[in-house]
């Protein structure tokens, strides 16, 4: 999360700021696309794929989520970047065995330069790197994700389809609303810059919290009592936002374990098989309150709340 200007890698939060002081997120760049079909450009081959993570971002997590779905763990390979990010964007730290595992480089603006020379825009996780020709395939987790739920079935994934033909309207709809009033809108709250646009962030966001709560009153997962993609790009939101977006981005109206249908269908989520591996809190909660001076300038990381996802749940009422 971060650009090059005039020689120094700025951090998302700074880049973002405007005259109004809003938070913009700017668009991926790389978005090409794997393919079931083997005579493709990037044709889904066990081995030759590879992903470049944050544990503590919840757009990367995502594509975790979905390599843990799909059973890819043995396909595609991964590397992890260090939870600080400072003026040098992304790192590696060899000391605590997170480290480039394909090109042994620092930082991950090199992987970024390794695959296109004068790259000087937004270096973000995740990266889904082909081993074969060193180039970027994608940084947009939501293609990512989408990739990853159907380009590896014909060599043996797990079944399961999380983006069905018949529910991608549906999907869609909830989609946009999610990223722009809950996954993006804790940024907005969190990376403003002004009373007015902190406040119509968060009143926003608050809202479309009201609507999830109320949907998922009737329904054990957003579309229906069908599990979708829906859920999974959902769900790295809720699951940082007590320990990281109630105190660290202001969004203090009230925390998810208040809203009894969203916390009992967030920890149903963690239960899923799979999922939990992927969810690394202090890589999460240390990465937000350290990495951004200007919203913590002590660094100081709380030590709650103390949060039970492994606690009994209700959704499974719906499916019966």
């Amino acid at each position: 999360m971060g650009q090059l200007v005039n020689g120094v890698w700025q951090t998302e939060a700074l880049l973002a700021k405007n005259k109004n002081g809003k938070f913009n997120r700017q668009d991926s760049v790389f978005r090409q696309w794997l393919s079931a079909d083997p005579d493709a450009e990037f044709p889904a081959e066990p081995g030759r794929y590879h992903l470049y993570v944050s544990y503590a971002c919840p757009w990367a997590h995502r594509t975790l989520i979905f390599r843990a779905l799909k059973g890819l763990e043995d396909m595609i390979s991964v590397s992890v970047v260090h939870w600080h990010m400072g003026d040098d964007g992304w790192r590696f730290s060899p000391d605590e065995g997170l480290v480039d595992d394909l090109g042994g480089h620092a930082l991950l603006h090199q992987v970024y330069s390794a695959a296109k020379s004068d790259y000087t825009g937004r270096v973000t996780v995740p990266v889904l790197w082909d081993k074969k020709t060193s180039r970027i395939v994608s940084n947009e987790s939501s293609d990512i994700i989408r990739m990853l739920n159907t380009a590896f079935d014909r060599v043996g994934t797990k079944a399961g389809d999380y983006y069905p033909e018949h529910l991608r309207s549906e999907i869609d709809a909830v989609n946009e609303r999610v990223y722009h009033d809950v996954n993006n809108g804790v940024y907005k709250s969190g990376f403003a810059t002004s009373q007015e646009a902190y406040e119509e962030a968060v009143t926003t966001l608050f809202d479309a919290l009201d609507w999830l709560e109320h949907r998922l009153s009737k329904q054990a997962y957003l579309i229906g009592n069908t599990l979708t993609e829906a859920d999974w790009r959902l769900f790295p939101t809720l699951l940082r936002f007590d320990a990281v977006y109630h105190g660290h981005f202001k969004c203090n109206r009230k925390m998810i374990h208040e809203y009894p249908n969203l916390w009992n269908y967030t920890k149903a989520l963690y239960q899923h098989p799979g999922v939990k591996q992927t969810v690394h809190f202090d890589h999460i909660k240390k990465h937000y309150y350290q990495s951004h001076p200007s919203v913590n300038p002590s660094g100081v990381v709380p030590v709650g709340p103390d949060l039970d996802f492994d606690g009994a749940h209700d959704r499974d009422r719906f499916l019966r």
